[in-house]
């Protein structure tokens, strides 16, 4: 198991599930210590900092130098669980959420990024992880094809367009061969499935559970639903389910919509700025969960019409700029004929553009019959 995909199950909490893998991987149990908000940092341990990735596993946010127990409540309960979390926080933050000064944040997080070997490293390293990155089919194999190979693990993939063009489809499609093996385009894992639209419907995993030879009762039990309310809640649920990704083995966070509630909350110029602020910050939230839990990040996105259009299509997508930076995949789906819709690759770091046709069905996502790409 990734030592740190390990310390992240850890960093939850003593459940059942963590003494189980702290008796499987001869961890030993967190000491008790006093409960004491500073601890005085000891320029004479910073040997201790380059510590391997084994010893790496069984390190608590307690672990961290300036860190007792009742700062690391406090940072638990504000989502910072893990040494990961720590590492990639800014110290701004961390003074926010742990109640500290700035110098002492910067310092524990300085010391978190020396424990975990954080900085530059050799491009073939960076391949040997990205192999590590798993990829769902879509049910189509143009799509598929199209997204050289299913969508994958580590990164967001965005899906925009109007209304009936086959984004909340998609995520239902995903949220079941997510369950199927690898060998037939799955991860044999979890779904997590936030819903901000209402849009959500068990009938059709059914329907589409039926259609790939899966038990639909199973299917059901291992799709994780919750419905966002507002956009403080959307986040809070987001958040939550990037802690529990690993404990529940979970591979694919789907979003639907990231938008809607900031569209509906911040309207007019004046708010234009402070929306884009809490929508970038949620991104690149959902953006290190991914690759931290090795989870794909699915989002669908709403679109709206440009009034200076004269020629050509005048749909453009919700979220401007700072949405438009953060997704790795970005993809425009448009309605055809019929069952038919039209899925155009926008943007993507290593696939070229390109279009596949597919049609939605009361399978699910399919191919249509008798067309090649």
């Amino acid at each position: 198991m990734n030592p740190q995909y390990l310390s992240l199950v850890l960093c939850i909490g003593e459940n059942q599930h963590s003494k189980h893998l702290r008796e499987v991987f001869k961890i030993p149990a967190k000491k008790n210590e006093k409960d004491v908000d500073y601890e005085e940092f000891d320029e004479g341990k910073d040997s201790t900092l380059e510590a391997s990735a084994e010893a790496n596993a069984s390190l608590d946010v307690t672990d961290l130098p300036g860190v007792g127990p009742a700062i690391g409540k406090r940072l638990a309960e504000s989502g910072y669980k893990s040494v990961e979390a720590i590492a990639v926080a800014s110290p701004r933050e961390l003074a926010a959420a742990g109640s500290i000064g700035e110098t002492t944040a910067t310092k524990i997080v300085k010391a978190a990024r020396d424990m975990l070997d954080i900085g530059f490293e050799t491009a073939d390293l960076m391949l040997e992880r990205r192999r590590t990155a798993g990829r769902i089919s879509t049910g189509s194999k143009a799509l598929d094809e199209l997204f050289g190979g299913g969508l994958e693990t580590q990164s967001i993939t965005e899906m925009y367009g109007s209304f009936r063009s086959g984004k909340t489809q998609m995520a239902h499609q995903l949220a079941v061969n997510i369950q199927l093996p690898p060998e037939k385009g799955g991860l044999s894992a979890t779904a997590i499935y936030v819903d901000t639209e209402g849009t959500f419907r068990p009938e059709r995993l059914v329907d589409m559970a039926e259609a790939v030879g899966l038990d639909p009762k199973k299917v059901l039990k291992k799709v994780v639903w919750a419905r966002a309310y507002n956009s403080d809640h959307q986040i809070l649920l987001c958040d939550q389910a990037l802690e529990m990704a690993t404990e529940l083995n979970a591979k694919l966070l789907v979003l639907d919509s990231v938008t809607s509630h900031f569209r509906a909350e911040y309207t007019g110029r004046g708010t234009l700025a402070a929306r884009q602020q809490k929508l970038n910050k949620h991104l690149h939230h959902l953006q290190r969960g991914g690759e931290v839990a090795n989870m794909a990040i699915y989002i669908t996105n709403q679109v709206m019409s440009r009034p200076d259009a004269f020629f050509g299509d005048p749909t453009t997508p919700v979220g401007g700029h700072v949405l438009a930076h953060v997704p790795q995949t970005r993809c425009y789906l448009r309605k055809s004929k019929g069952e038919r819709r039209i899925c155009r690759l926008v943007d993507s770091p290593n696939l070229p553009e390109g279009e596949a046709i597919f049609r939605v069905c009361k399978d699910g996502i399919r191919d249509v019959e008798g067309m090649t790409t």
